[in-house]
This record gives C-alpha cells, sequence and structure tokens, in this order.
C-alpha cells in the first residue's frame, strides 16, 4: 500500500515538473531543428540532424544583439534601483516612528493591487510631459521603485533587533552607516529574492516600452523578439523564433541558478517565520 502511495506520488511530482519543463524542451529542440523537419506531420520529439544556423539567422532578421545589451542595461540599472530604494523606504517604515506611517506604507503596499494596464495612461503623460519619451530613461523612470520590494524589505527589516541598531547609533554610526553596513548585510537572502523577482520582471516588460519607445535601436530584447515574430510568420521559420526565445531566455535562467541557494533560504525563512 506504502509502495503503491509513493509510486502515485511520484507520478504526480513527475508530472508537476514536466509541465512548466516542456516548453522549454520544445523551445530547444525546435530551435535546433531545420525548416525542414520543421515541417514534419507528427512533429518529431527529437531532432534528426542538429543545426545552429537559426541562430545565426536571429541577428541577420533583426537588430537582436542591441536590444539584448538594451536589456541588460534597463534590466540591470532598473534592479539596482529598486534594491536600493526598497532598502532604504523599508528601513523607514520598520525603524522610524512619525505620524502618518501606517497609513503611508499600506497605500503603498496597495498600489501592488493596481493593474498595469490602469496606469499605462498616467504613466506615460508624465514621461512624456517631462520630455523622456522615446528614452533609456523614460523606460526605466516608472519601475525605480517598487512597492513589492518595499513591503518586503521593511518586513524582514522588522525583525532585525533594535538593541543592535541603538548601539550602533550609541557608537556615533550615521544612519546611513546603520543602513549599509549593519543592516543591508543581514537581508542578503531577501535582497537575492527581490533581485531575482524584479530582474525577471524588468526583463519581460513588454507594454511598457512598446508604449513609450519609438526608436528601434532602444528596443529591448522582448520587443525585438515581436519584430522577430512578426518577419518569420510561416511554420518553416519557427526555427529562428525559438532560437531568439531561447537566446533572450538564458540570462534569467543564469540569474537563477547562480542564486537558487539563496533564494530556497530566503523562502525557507519566510515559511518559519513568526
Amino acid at each position: 500500500m506504502r509502495r503503491t502511495a509513493r509510486a502515485g506520488t511520484a507520478v504526480a511530482l513527475g508530472l508537476v515538473i514536466l509541465v512548466p519543463l516542456f516548453p522549454l524542451y520544445w523551445m530547444v529542440i525546435s530551435a535546433l531543428k531545420g525548416p525542414e523537419e520543421l515541417q514534419k506531420a507528427p512533429p518529431t520529439w527529437f531532432p534528426s540532424h542538429v543545426t545552429f544556423s537559426a541562430f545565426g539567422e536571429v541577428f541577420q532578421a533583426v537588430p537582436f544583439g542591441g536590444a539584448f545589451a538594451n536589456s541588460v542595461l534597463i534590466a540591470g540599472v532598473s534592479t539596482l534601483s529598486v534594491l536600493v530604494t526598497s532598502v532604504m523606504a523599508g528601513f523607514v517604515f520598520a525603524k522610524y516612528r512619525f505620524r502618518g506611517r501606517d497609513l503611508l506604507f499600506w497605500s503603498v503596499v496597495a498600489t501592488m493591487f493596481l493593474p498595469p494596464i490602469v496606469t499605462l495612461v498616467p504613466l506615460y503623460w508624465l514621461v512624456s510631459t517631462m520630455g523622456l519619451a522615446d528614452s533609456y530613461l523614460g523606460v526605466m523612470l516608472p519601475w525605480l521603485a517598487n512597492a513589492f520590494g518595499i513591503f518586503l524589505m521593511r518586513q524582514f527589516i522588522a525583525d532585525v533587533p533594535e538593541e543592535l541598531i541603538e548601539a550602533a547609533r550609541l557608537d556615533g554610526a550615521s544612519e546611513a552607516r546603520i543602513v549599509w553596513q549593519i543592516v543591508t548585510p543581514l537581508l542578503r537572502p531577501a535582497l537575492v529574492s527581490l533581485a531575482i523577482f524584479a530582474f525577471v520582471f524588468y526583463w519581460n516588460n513588454f507594454l511598457w516600452p512598446l508604449s513609450i519607445l519609438q526608436s528601434d535601436d532602444k528596443f529591448p530584447v522582448v520587443l525585438a523578439l515581436s519584430r522577430l515574430l512578426s518577419y518569420s510568420t510561416s511554420v518553416q521559420y519557427q526555427n529562428v523564433v525559438m532560437a531568439g526565445a531561447l537566446i533572450a531566455s538564458v540570462p534569467t535562467i543564469v540569474v537563477f541558478l547562480l542564486t537558487q541557494r539563496v533564494f530556497v533560504q530566503s523562502i525557507s525563512r519566510t515559511g518559519v517565520k513568526g
């Protein structure tokens, strides 16, 4: 009976793992197939002849290299800014006492529940009025601070002992030194988790760059992929589309693999709090 239960559990877990991994697998094998093999019916589960020609065609069809660099710049700067602003705001909300603190904090948290499409037009008007439309700064400006990041940092900083902070103040440490040299090192798991979420979001963000950018040379990789889709409308060119999607997926996969241990520590710590 126990063996049957364990076998059933193993099968169920296997299916749970396969469902999210299958699109990635299909993307890889499609990128490695030639145009003729892609048109076979039924489709083959393994490429009979591996070819890497589709990866070269990606860079010929659209300016993919420049778009990749743009995404690195936009996602990298935005993620770094979110980490800095979240720690600073989280420290204020967690350790300072002032009138209206809770109202202000929960007002920030409430913005997490607004659908992005609701804020699209006001943000576009604001950025355009500032003369930042069709610029890197215009793409990054609305995302330089993040309500979820502020909420997460506030929750973690609230657990930092008050005695530690008061001892640092008695030793003459400035508030900036307390934040960056005493509190921030204690937030490493939370910071890694926030960095992963922020980087993946900014890397995959499509609607806002599409709305604010007009110049092809400023397009991030997701907009280059949309151009690639319009270029490769027929089935025989789907290997090029899949190759582009695979290249675009590499940074987010690498970031997670490099930080997964600290990420799991953060989730475990959150699960046993309180």
